[in-house]
């Protein structure tokens, strides 16, 4: 399977709190993840630039998975609304919920959403033999931490940023500072109403770099 990862960004390249904190339910508050960490207090920074093309496309994204990976806190969010039948009829839920889901959690031991499986051992190999296995898209929707882990291990196919005309100014972003290096490939490239840009890169391995002058 193709992996492919899913994340809304800030122009100054934050993740966290894009959605407030008050929408997370209770089973997933005590769930170690960046949301809430380090004194953060901007959230919900992208619900007001959501326009109607970018839901259109995060539906139509959505429609294309044959199945999704979670960070467990994200898996809780999404368990508990479209794993508890929010907006029936919705494509963005049949799709979740007709399709399999994975988890990367060491404690998740009795995921209530049906059709999960937990990833507990060796994150990185269990991730490895699922894009080995025959199918089209593995998708990973948020799940920062999870994201970042699966740049360490080189194992992303494909990059699709969400990035709006926001600067937050604070946060943990999705690249970090010591990250590993990555060359990309510029697929399909959108601009919405409200000015949203929303690349998909084909990842290619390292970049190339210059190389040094003789005698520089």
């Amino acid at each position: 399977m193709k992996l492919k990862t899913i994340a809304n960004v800030s122009l100054d390249g934050v993740t966290q709190g894009h959605r407030r904190i008050d929408v997370v339910p209770p089973s997933a508050a005590d769930v170690p993840d960046e949301d809430g960490n380090g004194g953060f207090q901007r959230f919900g920074w992208a619900p007001p630039l959501l326009d109607g093309e970018a839901s259109a496309f995060i539906s139509r994204t959505f429609q294309r998975a044959d199945a999704f990976l979670f960070g467990r806190r994200t898996y809780e969010i999404f368990a508990g609304s479209w794993g508890q039948g929010m907006d029936p009829g919705n494509p963005v839920g049949q799709a979740l919920n007709t399709h399999h889901k994975y988890v990367a959690s060491t404690t998740l031991t009795e995921p209530r959403w049906a059709g999960t499986t937990v990833l507990s051992d060796y994150v990185a190999g269990a991730v490895a033999d699922l894009r080995a296995a025959p199918g089209g898209e593995l998708q990973v929707w948020g799940s920062g931490t999870l994201i970042r882990l699966l740049l360490r291990h080189r194992l992303i196919d494909e990059l699709v940023l969400l990035t709006y005309p926001v600067v937050v100014g604070q946060g943990t972003r999705l690249f970090p500072d010591d990250g590993p290096d990555m060359g990309l490939e510029l697929v399909d490239f959108q601009v919405t109403p409200k000015g949203l840009t929303i690349q998909t890169y084909r990842v290619t391995g390292r970049p190339e770099y210059e190389a040094a002058e003789a005698g520089g």
